[in-house]
Parts: structure tokens; sequence; C-alpha cells
């Protein structure tokens, strides 16, 4: 690893005072995730359920179900890395007011950013909730009962059948709470840094565009190139675990 790219990096950090940081899945894969739509991901290997799908159907609901139990063979036993780490250390020294995630493993969370300064634009897979009554639901009961005999959720307090994990599906339309905040966020941070994004899945991609409306900085920090590389104040194509950890001064 060249180390142009950290101290420039580090020099951008060091001039910020409103960081807003924006991951996707390609954080989270030095931790063992695979993204979604890369080699051996998920997508690569189902077709996505469609939202209407699983209104619909139950057996749509039910293959969601069974592709849950898989994907949680991975994610349940991730680790935050190095790169989640540096994003911690950001907030925690107030340098960063928000992570605007893409990702839905929660690992940020469990680095030790505050929850409420984690917005999550795709939603959390580490939970499940009511689709009628908003009833937030745990995952491991759920999956326990389905691998005994497929036996589908139901609501604790409305008896809904409309039980999914707290995620966007594709067709489901975003958070608009979550966006909000997002937009505020952006609109009022002078640096982005765009971490392990292709940044080509909107309306989430739009942020770092916003970022640099309002004048703000920006910095994409991926292994191969973005849709957005033009934009940017700061390149870097690097691992980002090692990367953003030296910028930022982790041991």
């Amino acid at each position: 690893m060249s180390q142009q790219p950290v101290d420039d990096l580090r020099a951008l950090i060091g001039d910020a005072q409103r960081i807003v940081i924006f991951t996707g899945a390609g954080i989270s894969t030095e931790s063992g995730i695979p993204d979604f739509r890369s080699p051996g991901g998920i997508w690569t290997r189902y077709k996505p359920i469609m939202f209407d799908d699983f209104m619909r159907s139950a057996e749509s609901r039910r293959e969601s179900w069974r592709r849950k139990i898989e994907t949680d063979k991975t994610m349940t036993v991730a680790q935050p890395n190095r790169g989640h780490l540096a994003v911690a250390a950001l907030v925690n020294r107030g340098l960063c007011t928000a992570v605007i995630t893409q990702n839905i493993d929660g690992l940020h969370q469990v680095s030790g950013v505050p929850a409420d300064q984690v917005i999550e634009l795709h939603g959390n897979s580490t939970y499940a909730k009511c689709l009628d009554c908003d009833t937030r639901m745990e995952i491991p009961p759920i999956l326990e009962a389905f691998a005994r005999d497929e036996t589908m959720p139901e609501c604790p307090s409305c008896s809904s059948e409309y039980v999914k994990t707290a995620t966007i599906s594709f067709g489901q339309s975003m958070p608009e709470a979550e966006m909000r905040r997002a937009e505020i966020a952006t609109n009022n941070c002078d640096l982005m840094i765009a971490i392990g994004s292709s940044l080509q899945v909107y309306p989430a991609a739009g942020f770092p565009i916003m970022a640099k409306r309002v004048g703000a900085k920006l910095a994409i920090l991926n292994r191969e190139a973005t849709e957005l590389d033009q934009y940017a104040d700061l390149l870097v194509h690097e691992e980002i675990g090692p990367t953003l950890g030296a910028a930022v001064g982790l041991n």
C-alpha cells in the first residue's frame, strides 16, 4: 500500500469538522460478508424476491426465510474489521456526525458507533418487523421454529403473517425518515468519505453528489473504480481497512 493516499486522506480528515461517512458492501467484505452482487454473493445464486411477491405469496415469504438461514451462516459470525473500527474512531472523536450506510449487517453499531448516528438506508437484517403494526421481533426464535418444520413467523402483537427482516426489499419504498436524516447530515457536512460502494445504486448513491453540491469535499475509498470517481477530490483504490485505519491512526 502506498503511503501517499494515506497521507492525503489523513490531511482531508484533519481539515474537516463535520465528516459524514457513506459505506457500502465493500467495507464488510473484509469481515467475510460477501457483496450480494459479487461472485458467490446471494444475488448471483438466487433471483431477488420482489416486495410485491413477498406480500402476495406465502411461498415467497417462505423462500425469504430459507435464504435468511443461508445468509446468517456468514453474517451472524462476522465481526467488525479495521475499517469499521476506524469509522467508529472518527465518530467517537466527534469528527464524524453520521454514518450513512447501504449495509444491513449492523456491524457499524457492533464496532462502537452509537445507533442514533447510523443511518441505515436499506434497513437491518439482524431483526425482523411486522409490516402491519411495526412490532420488532428477534431473529433467532423465528429461525429456530422455521428450521424445524418451516413454521412461518406470526406477529405477537397483531397476529399478522407479514413479518420480514427489517430490510428494504426490491420494489419496497425507501424509508422516509432515514432518507431525510441522511439528507440533513449531508447538507451539513464539510467532508464526505464514501467507502466500499460502487456508487451505482440510487437513490442512496445520490448523497455523495449532494455533498459536492453544498461545497463539501468528497473522498472515495474503494478497491475498484466507481460511478462517481470523476467527482472525487481524493480517489483511493486500496484495501479499505488498512488504508482508513492508518489514516485515522489506529494501531
